[in-house]
């Protein structure tokens, strides 16, 4: 007889996990940005002028750096409860595999929507809100786990689109105060953002992985 090591389960791959491995933190940051957004709203209320006006004017040079600030910039406070459930769920599970990946997500989705706004948007109207993230985030959640081939994944993201299907309704035109380009894009985003880091989990070797 003879005796052979046991070989230790191997470890879940940190880009295909469901829910972020260090849950408490996850949430944390979720009701940080969450916190921010109630923040800069109540400020607006305050503070004397407009900061609504520093959102995103689309294809105006001055109206550029609204794509930084658009997304924690609300029309009120209707606009910023309609966002806060989606945020605070969408942001919480896109940190799966880590907070590093989900910062990476999110530059890409907050870049990239606001620059489509730019682009496309209507030019007689400043757009403002956190929805073009939610979007990004929710189709992020929704094709990850394809291009990752993880099941799990693809079992929420069944479970989301269950859940938030009539979002889908904000990504088409006729909504008038509603910014289906920053919705459209900001979907574009979270597919691209999934791509990208599919893409960098393949070429990285497993202990580089985000956890």
């Amino acid at each position: 007889m003879s005796t052979l090591p046991v070989n230790p389960a191997p470890e879940t791959d940190a880009a295909k996990r469901v829910l972020p491995p260090k849950p408490k933190a996850a949430a944390l940051v979720a009701l940080s940005f969450t916190l921010l957004l109630y923040l800069v709203e109540l400020a607006d209320v305050i503070l004397p002028g407009d900061l609504d006006q520093g959102g995103i004017q689309s294809r105006a040079l001055s109206g550029l750096d609204g794509v930084l600030f658009a997304p924690v910039l609300h029309a009120g406070w209707s606009h910023l409860f309609a966002n806060t459930l989606p945020v605070l769920v969408f942001s919480f599970l896109a940190m799966a595999a880590g907070i590093g990946r989900f910062a990476l997500v999110t530059a890409i989705i907050w870049v990239v929507s606001g620059l489509g706004v730019w682009l496309v948007g209507p030019s007689d109207a400043v757009t403002v809100g956190a929805s073009g993230l939610a979007f990004g985030w929710l189709a992020y959640l929704l094709v990850r786990g394809i291009f990752n081939r993880a099941a799990g994944q693809i079992a929420l993201a069944v479970v989301l689109l269950g859940v938030w299907s009539g979002m889908l309704a904000g990504l088409l035109p006729g909504n008038p105060g509603v910014s289906w380009q920053g919705h459209l894009f900001g979907a574009l985003a979270g597919v691209l953002a999934a791509w990208l880091t599919t893409r960098r989990s393949g070429k990285a070797a497993p202990g580089n992985l985000e956890g």
